[in-house]
């Protein structure tokens, strides 16, 4: 039992390592200009919200790949991982109350 849940976190990595590439793709810069400084905010905050997961998703792999006596490699990627845990999740958390600050404002 306690294998199969690794196994499932480790596909649920994967598959959100995609999701997470797809996302930055359909967030890329195009040529059209945003006047609005709130949507830019907020473009901004997607951005790195899914730029820190893909980091997290990059050292958790490598960290499943890493030959376990490289202790100083793998030592490094657990901090990786949980440092851009906590950034996306600081992203997350900012994105509703960056709205919450911005619909005060215009109020």
């Amino acid at each position: 039992m306690h294998l199969i849940n690794f196994l499932c976190h480790d596909v649920i990595v994967a598959i959100s390592f995609i999701a997470c590439i797809l996302g930055l793709i359909l967030l890329r810069d195009n040529s059209k200009q945003e006047n609005n400084e709130a949507e830019i905010t907020e473009r901004i905050l997607f951005r790195m919200s899914f730029s820190y997961w893909l980091v997290y998703c990059i050292a958790f792999g490598i960290q499943k790949i890493v030959l376990p006596y490289w202790e100083a490699i793998h030592t490094t990627l657990k901090i990786t991982t949980a440092l851009s845990y906590f950034l996306t999740f600081s992203c997350i958390v900012s994105l509703p109350l960056h709205k919450l600050a911005v619909r005060q404002v215009e109020e």
